[in-house]
């Protein structure tokens, strides 16, 4: 008769427990992962499948039950590295979706908005045509093997550990988010100019013909000057959102790091 420990059986439940809660984690905040149109079972059974193959790379994790304090602890941290990853992915997509929606804005594409139930929010036209843009892109540099890569990487850098001096760096996360504006500015630049100076025009051309329709003639010259602009400007958008991507996956490497003892004077 086969007997099993109740130590063993806990250390087995631990191994398989702890990397999958990373795992999964960084599956709920990524993006394309994450999207409500990929049910629930496929990812948790992505994830199951995912953990039982990066299990034999990993380190020795510490004999802890998961029911005690170190227990909670190391799944706090591994919730809070998976989930700090996949955000830091997000922040890409989020900065392209600000541009779409800032030059949709700019192009009077206001009232194109609808609800977007990934996001449960409003979304413009624009800012939706982007996203799946570069979501494209995402897939045509392979950005979700490189993510899955990374991910699986982490568990070299970032160890399954109770080691009180292991922590996330929340001014890195802080930093990085930052990207949403300085990227999403930075995009949608080419076209919030182009339309800044068609709209000083139009203005000059009100306070010289003021008998003009304003409503008449602005709308159809932002829109299509908007989308004329947009229509140049996609070619050399791929670079700026690839090397985005890049930073995105080493940025993912180095959002936790060891507490540095600071020396005494």
């Amino acid at each position: 008769m086969v007997t099993v420990s109740s130590e063993f059986l806990q250390m087995w439940i631990a191994t398989l427990f702890w990397p999958l809660t990373r795992i999964l984690a960084f599956l709920v905040a990524a993006p394309i992962f994450s999207h409500r149109a990929l049910p629930n079972t496929i990812r948790l059974g992505f994830g199951l499948v995912l953990t039982l193959v990066i299990i034999p790379t990993m380190p020795d994790i510490p004999p802890l039950s998961i029911f005690s304090m170190n227990g909670v602890l190391i799944l706090t941290q591994q919730i809070l590295i998976g989930a700090a990853m996949g955000f830091s992915l997000r922040i890409i997509f989020a900065a392209v979706e600000m541009a779409g929606h800032t030059s949709g804005m700019t192009m009077g594409l206001g009232f194109a908005s609808f609800f977007d139930p990934q996001t449960q929010g409003q979304s413009t036209a624009i800012g939706q045509f982007l996203v799946v843009l570069s979501m494209l892109i995402f897939f045509a540099i392979n950005g979700h093997l490189m993510a899955i890569s990374t991910l699986a990487d982490s568990f070299q850098s970032f160890p399954i550990t109770a080691d009180p001096s292991f922590r996330l760096n929340p001014y890195k996360i802080a930093l990085w988010g930052g990207k949403i504006f300085s990227a999403g500015l930075m995009i949608s630049l080419p076209i919030v100019t182009a339309l800044l100076m068609a709209n000083m025009a139009l203005g000059i051309l009100t306070r010289t013909a003021p008998q003009l329709n304003l409503f008449g003639i602005g709308f159809p010259i932002t829109i299509g000057l908007g989308f004329l602009v947009l229509m140049l400007a996609l070619p050399y958008m791929l670079q700026p959102v690839q090397r985005l991507m890049y930073e995105s996956m080493s940025f993912m490497q180095e959002i936790a790091q060891p507490v540095t003892a600071t020396p005494a004077n």
